[in-house]
């Protein structure tokens, strides 16, 4: 009776200790996505700036709508690129998530 008690013990601090570890490769992983989103924000409210000023500022017609479709064409291949990154990276996050699942599976069918 006292060695399944230790065994059981032992697989509550195992569990316990990778929980903790999942968690924070969890957290590390959210807070990566939040700041590339963030970066992102940033960084489209720029372009956005700068097409505007090329688009106000544009002396004829041809000029205008040259401006006005750079834009277009950088800011949706920029779009297109950023969420197939951010997408990349929640894929890694659901991997990391379900990481413990897999191992107790695993464990569970030696």
């Amino acid at each position: 009776m006292m060695q399944n008690i230790d065994d059981i013990q032992k697989l509550a601090k195992e569990n316990m200790e990778q929980a903790t570890e999942n968690l924070s490769d969890v957290s590390k992983s959210v807070q990566a996505i939040a700041t590339e989103t963030a970066d992102y924000a940033k960084k489209s409210f720029e372009d956005g700036t700068q097409a505007a000023e090329k688009v106000f500022g544009a002396k004829s017609f041809d000029k205008f709508m040259e401006a006005q479709g750079d834009y277009a064409k950088n800011a949706y291949e920029a779009h297109v690129s950023e969420m197939n990154k951010l997408g990349e990276m929640f894929m890694d996050l659901s991997k990391t998530m379900f990481s413990p699942v897999e191992a107790a599976v695993a464990r569970i069918n030696k």
